[in-house]
């Protein structure tokens, strides 16, 4: 029960985060202003969406999960580092900060690994 709401709570913002990269003004405006190019933005989106799949599918091998949850965990990191950089408010990072502990969590009860 652990390891799917941890699962749910962060594939769920995975996907609202691909999507606002890719359609919310004000988000890709945001990705700019932190200083990324738009296919970094795009690029970042289509590897969010692809973490999700590989977190949900219970018949992905190990390893692969292995890589999805590491690459998550950079995600998360790396934009506390930017948003810190930017001087944005210190609730853009709690949140990554939540995020990463509920990764975290779901690494740690994952069934298989």
């Amino acid at each position: 029960m652990i390891y799917w709401i941890s699962t749910g709570l962060v594939t769920a913002m995975l996907t609202m985060s691909a999507l606002a990269y890719l359609l919310h003004k004000a988000t890709i405006d945001g990705v700019r202003d932190l200083g990324f190019p738009d296919h970094f933005r795009i690029e970042l989106a289509v590897l969010k969406l692809l973490a999700v799949i590989v977190l949900l599918a219970p018949q992905m091998p190990v390893p692969v999960k292995e890589w999805a949850y590491a690459g998550v965990a950079l995600f998360f990191v790396t934009s506390i580092v930017a948003h810190t950089a930017h001087g944005d408010p210190w609730t853009f990072n709690l949140i990554n900060v939540v995020l990463l502990l509920l990764l975290a969590t779901s690494r740690y009860y994952h069934p298989g690994l």
